[in-house]
């Protein structure tokens, strides 16, 4: 035998044909909203991708090159296309709609079932703000979900700002901060509340909202039992989730979209409004996004922007479950 990192894997036909056909229904719906497919280096200079996001910078494969540049294998393709907009099309009419599909690299713990190497499928919408943008966005996320024959699949809709301002309220900074942060994307209740308790000048209240917080979800009554914890975060940001899903309900896109105030993405340039997406099928996460209204700024673009990936991979398996449940009438 010869052996392969972990967290890789080998594609054989059968599956290639089916991963290829899943492919090009999603790129046939990212095309007919007008999202025209764009590629950029699987290699970047480690500084660019620093630059958009250093959380996402930690976990990338750096290496030398002959030169002496640091460069890095790309962890996303959210930082890559907000270089190429800024570099490309920084005087172009907006909104730009742009599309993708793409292998990235992480640095990760192979058995913790995560992929070191994997597929992402997904959009970027650039110079449309909120809430009409991320509208479109799930909309295009909500007819790709349907091309794929996931008709069951969910898509939670939370704030990337409600805990980083709520914990600011708190006092709470430093490491303590991002460790807190860590909790909640791992939706660790447990250590969250063992690390809030621990803190100076949190008492037991503060930690109850928290966790309180953490655990609402459901349709827009969820956006009362919230301010009814009280705190200026908590107003902003269901104050934002409010006018996202009126924009949803707008354009009729609402029914499949969850509120879930303990969403939180490991990714730290996002701002506002932040989706995952989720299928009784299987046990993972399909994919994600949100906004990302500052990112590119950091490359000298000031414009509002969101986007979602779907990592192919765990598509095409919720595809097969899904199938298998339907006898396969698809």
């Amino acid at each position: 035998m010869h052996p392969i990192p972990p967290g890789t894997r080998d594609v054989l036909p059968d599956e290639m044909r089916e991963l290829r056909r899943l492919h090009l229904a999603m790129i046939e719906v990212f095309e007919s909203r007008g999202y025209g497919e764009v590629s950029t280096p699987a290699i970047e200079y480690d500084a660019v991708l620093a630059r958009g996001d250093g959380r996402t910078a930690d976990s990338a494969y750096r290496f030398f090159d002959e030169r002496g540049d640091l460069l890095a294998l790309r962890s996303d393709m959210t930082i890559p296309i907000a270089r190429l907009v800024a570099s490309r099309y920084a005087g172009a009419e907006q909104p730009l709609r742009l599309c993708y599909l793409a292998n990235a690299f992480r640095a990760v713990r192979p058995q913790r079932g995560q992929m070191r190497e994997f597929a992402q499928a997904g959009v970027e919408l650039i110079g449309a703000p909120a809430p009409d943008g991320t509208a479109e966005i799930v909309e295009v996320l909500e007819a790709t979900l349907d091309a794929a024959g996931l008709d069951r699949a969910v898509i939670g809709l939370g704030d990337a700002d409600l805990y980083r301002q709520l914990l600011n309220e708190l006092g709470i900074e430093g490491e303590a901060r991002d460790s807190i942060l860590d909790r909640l994307a791992a939706h660790d209740l447990v250590g969250l509340e063992v690390e809030l308790s621990a803190l100076d000048g949190i008492g037991d209240e503060q930690v109850a909202t928290c966790i309180a917080l953490s655990q609402l979800r459901g349709g827009k009554e969820v956006l009362d039992e919230a301010r009814s914890l009280g705190g200026a975060a908590v107003e902003r940001a269901t104050a934002r989730l409010g006018e996202t899903f009126e924009a949803l309900e707008a354009r009729g896109v609402a029914d499949r979209v969850q509120i879930d105030l303990g969403l939180l993405r490991d990714l730290g340039y996002y701002s506002g409004a932040i989706l995952e997406v989720y299928d009784p099928a299987l046990g993972h996460v399909l994919g994600g996004g949100g906004r990302y209204d500052e990112l590119l700024e950091r490359f000298g673009v000031n414009l509002p922007a969101a986007g979602f990936a779907l990592y192919l991979e765990r598509v095409h398996v919720a595809q097969m479950e899904e199938e298998s449940v339907g006898g396969g009438a698809r």
